[in-house]
């Protein structure tokens, strides 16, 4: 799980940098490519945040209900 945690947290990161790119490339040049590039960066950012968290909360439940009834040590 540590290993996913990283790489999806690098390509949240990755989506994200870009994303600020693409905004400040925008606000600076006033080019509409950037502002759609940005959108789909934010969009995919998002997807990849969201995936994540879906992941951890539903990990955790499976988790849970197949080590219910057992004994701890």
């Amino acid at each position: 799980m540590v290993i996913f945690r990283w790489i999806v947290g690098v390509l949240c990161g990755l989506f994200a940098a870009g994303w600020l790119f693409t905004f400040l490339m925008y606000v600076l040049r006033d080019d509409d490519r950037f502002a759609e590039l940005g959108k789909r960066l934010r969009h995919f950012t998002i997807l990849i945040a969201l995936l994540w968290f879906n992941t951890e909360i539903w990990g955790r439940v499976v988790w849970t209900i197949f080590t219910w009834g057992v004994p701890t040590a």
